[in-house]
């Protein structure tokens, strides 16, 4: 029951309505004993900064970030972590004692998970669709595997030049690819793992039934490759939906959410007996139709 001591987290984005966050983490503050509420606040970018301030004034106790805020916001934060200030990107603020916002990225811990052993991806090759916000975290996620390589796929000249720039790492180089490259298909033919990054297939998100890259470069991908789509709703997308069809090991975002939710819980609260299976109950419930 909310009362005059309930405590604020939320979520900040643009859309945030179909979000599976605020089912999550209200389930496991009911289980944790917390009074505290998540709310989902949609928020524009022009308005971000006026939001952010607004909302640390009234003792918000924490925020996840999602599209399209996640770089924006770091350049708002008053301190990051190192891990943030690597990415450019936060999906996870942390009130600060003296006022504003601390910065840091849930993310990788997120995506990881789900993978399984980390030595088992050593020397495969890596292909990320999108250079956004949400690229920024996988990116460094699949440096840290022992890749033999990582493509990143983006539709404009500039901004994947600045991805590449930001987070190229000499021990596990970034090569760039436009989608107009003609070199594209041969890129995904060889992949061992592919990584949608971008909204496309997302059911808020435009037309639900649209592959990333379009349904015709998939034809030629090899049987073992793993499709891994940060996309959730619909569950399958339409590019899992092909990929498991297909005899693909697919993996879609939720226990990406669920874990990066996880561990951005931990933070705001400073407890770690997190209930990560009611949160995944709870994200797996709501999805249902």
């Amino acid at each position: 029951m909310i009362n005059g001591d309930t405590g604020l987290v939320g979520l900040l984005g643009n859309p945030v309505r179909h979000s599976l966050s605020p089912a999550m983490h209200n389930a496991a503050l009911q289980a944790l004993q917390l009074n505290w509420s998540y709310l989902p606040l949609p928020c524009t970018s022009q308005n971000l900064k006026e939001v952010l301030e607004g909302l640390r004034g009234v003792g918000c106790h924490g925020l996840n970030v999602t599209i399209p805020h996640k770089q924006d916001v770091a350049g708002l934060c008053q301190e990051l972590s190192p891990l943030a200030k690597r990415l450019g990107a936060v999906n996870t603020l942390i009130p600060l004692d003296s006022g504003g916002w601390h910065g840091t990225n849930t993310d990788v811990e997120g995506f990881l998970t789900p993978l399984g052993e980390p030595s088992s991806w050593q020397n495969c090759r890596g292909v990320i669709i999108g250079c956004g916000g949400s690229a920024r975290a996988i990116a460094a996620a699949l440096q840290g595997l022992g890749l033999a390589s990582i493509t990143v796929i983006g539709r404009r000249r500039d901004a994947l030049d600045e991805f590449i720039q930001d987070l190229q790492h000499d021990d596990a180089p970034l090569t760039p690819c436009l989608h107009s490259n003609p070199m594209l298909a041969s890129l995904i033919e060889q992949a061992d793992l592919v990584v949608n990054t971008t909204p496309v297939g997302m059911a808020q998100h435009g037309e639900a039934q649209a592959f990333p890259l379009g349904e015709a470069i998939w034809s030629h991908l090899r049987g073992s490759a793993v499709l891994y789509d940060l996309v959730y709703t619909p569950r399958p997308t339409a590019w899992l939906s092909w990929g498991q069809s297909r005899g693909h090991r697919c993996i879609d975002g939720l226990e990406m959410l669920v874990q990066q939710g996880a561990a951005s819980l931990r933070l705001w609260s400073g407890r770690n007996d997190v209930p990560v299976e009611t949160m995944r109950r709870a994200a797996e419930a709501a999805l249902k139709p």
